[in-house]
């Protein structure tokens, strides 16, 4: 389904006046590409390219075609890996951020138990 301009309007303006939707919006991009969910993923990180930086500059940054960069956030593009990381790494620091992992529902095991 495509996005209506007012949708894309409405996130750039939100994006502009509210960092923590800014980070909410790469937090949950993450959380998709964690949990196997490629392609929410590339629709939450898309969407934050385009209502802040853009492709244009994200390409000059990363010496890379925007048309490519753009391409590989498609439905139908199938990023990989390094590059993808190489756009993530980018945003997270142009909003100077640091991302950590938390597992839940695990328990690591106990100090000092050899499990070799």
């Amino acid at each position: 389904m495509a996005l209506t301009r007012s949708f894309k309007e409405t996130v750039k303006a939100r994006a502009a006046q509210d960092p923590a939707f800014r980070v909410a919006l790469l937090e949950e991009a993450l959380e998709a590409f964690v949990n196997a969910d490629l392609e929410t993923g590339k629709v939450l990180l898309r969407d934050y390219i385009n209502a802040t930086l853009g492709f244009e500059e994200l390409g000059e940054r990363l010496h890379k075609s925007p048309k490519s960069l753009m391409r590989m956030l498609s439905t139908e593009g199938n990023p990989r890996a390094n590059n993808l990381f190489a756009v993530v790494a980018h945003l997270k620091e142009r909003e100077g951020l640091r991302f950590d992992i938390t597992l839940h529902g695990h328990q690591p095991p106990a100090k000092g138990l050899n499990t070799g």
